[in-house]
């Protein structure tokens, strides 16, 4: 599966036994290329989607703990080493398996089953460090599996993806972001 760039799928060792499993989620030695500074976690209704967003500046270290998931994909860097690419990663809560989305990477949440995730950002929640576009927009080229049921107004309502670019191209760095380590 090609990804866009920096964006890095870390499976994580479970160490299970009769009363159930321990899995280190994070360690900062792992240079995944996200210095949290804000943890989340976030439920989710089968049928649920959430997004498609992009941040300009902050990049997500995402973990899902139960459930399933499809995350769509669309690579809007300019000057990125795969700029234009859409993907997309299927995750449940088994095996636990991080994801890095660095910024300027588009992402949508299609939830099959109830689940439950967690995230942390490389910088502090703020409104304009968030820009969506329509989740179906077929310029995305993300292959959702599903028609989701739940759906918040705003990203029902949310713009084509052409005006989230009118929006994002202000804030494109010059230089195309480094690629990040991988966990050791």
């Amino acid at each position: 599966m090609r990804l866009p760039d920096g964006v890095a799928l870390h499976p994580l060792a479970s160490h299970r036994d009769s009363r159930g499993s321990f899995t280190e989620l994070f360690r900062d030695e792992w240079e995944v290329g996200v210095a949290p500074v804000q943890w989340n976690a976030c439920s989710s209704e089968a049928g649920s989607f959430r997004g498609v967003h992009v941040h300009p500046r902050h990049d997500d270290y995402f973990l899902l703990l139960t459930g399933h998931l499809t995350i769509g994909l669309r690579d809007l860097r300019r000057g990125s080493p795969t700029e234009g690419l859409s993907s997309i990663v299927e995750m449940t809560g088994d095996p636990i398996t991080a994801i890095v989305m660095p910024h300027g990477v588009a992402h949508g949440f299609y939830y099959h089953a109830p689940s439950l995730h967690l995230y942390a950002v490389s910088e502090y929640w703020s409104v304009d460090d968030e820009l969506g576009c329509h989740w179906a927009d077929p310029e995305l080229e993300i292959p959702w599996p599903g028609q989701p049921t739940l759906v918040s107004e705003r990203d029902a309502t949310a713009p084509p993806l052409a005006q989230l670019l009118e929006q994002l191209e202000p804030s494109q760095p010059l230089q195309p972001p480094a690629p990040l380590a991988p966990i050791s």
